[in-house]
């Protein structure tokens, strides 16, 4: 009898209800969240599953992605120039010494200002390593960086391209066609104050413009891992 008390009293005190209703609401929103999270690792898997990186010597895809500013860019948009695309982590050491050391924001200058067009894409997910708008747009100032940073947090475009580090640099000739990728130079992090290098961009861009073949299409990238979602 005291037991079946107790039992009634239990039930009908406000404060145990309160707690249960708590403790259900928090599980309820761990369940959604869990979820959520497994819908989002099996998607990207997918989409990994079902993209196929483009070669050197093919025709690149059209893409679309969004700058830090919000505006659109599309790759067909810019046919008929010389492409360079270079995955960006600006929390990254290795992109940190090519831009402050390497001076990497003036060879893009250098560049466009021959009527290229450069392009810096990150494919970091949401809550990785130099990850987001604001901080993104923070790394466009303190690298005076003067071209679009384009914002790929699926992932998709770095995985067409198979962009496995930060700086991977790529090349795209006027007709659309893969003829670099690999590199940004020989430092590979790290300096340029030991003396002379092999710098691939440079004489990538170079061929490009002599209407000749890149003699060495394809080198080891260097860098930090992209860090696409997990």
């Amino acid at each position: 009898m005291e037991t079946q008390m107790n039992s009634l009293q239990s039930e009908s005190n406000p404060k145990t209800k309160t707690v249960a209703k708590r403790t259900l609401a928090v599980f309820s929103a761990s369940v959604v969240m869990f979820a959520c999270l497994m819908a989002n690792a099996q998607e990207a898997a997918q989409a990994k599953s079902q993209i196929v990186p483009v070669q050197i010597g093919q025709s690149v895809p059209d893409f679309e992605l969004k700058d830090i500013d919000g505006q659109v860019h599309k790759l067909s948009q810019y046919k008929g120039k010389t492409i360079v695309i270079e995955w960006f982590n600006p929390d990254c050491p290795f992109v940190k010494v090519a831009y402050n050391e390497g001076k990497l924001a003036s060879k893009a200058l250098a560049h466009t200002a021959a009527g290229g067009v450069w392009l810096a894409v990150n494919s970091g997910a949401p809550g990785r390593q130099g990850h987001g708008q604001e901080r993104n747009q923070k790394a466009r100032t303190d690298f005076s960086i003067t071209y679009p940073i384009l914002l790929d947090e699926s992932g998709r475009v770095g995985r067409m391209f198979d962009a496995k580090k930060t700086p991977h640099i790529f090349v795209i000739d006027p007709n659309g066609i893969l003829v670099y990728a690999g590199a940004l130079d020989s430092t590979r992090g790290a300096g340029y104050n030991a003396g002379q290098f092999d710098d691939y961009l440079g004489a990538a861009v170079k061929s490009v413009s002599a209407k000749k073949p890149v003699v060495t299409p394809e080198t080891k990238a260097w860098g930090c891992s992209v860090k696409y979602a997990r």
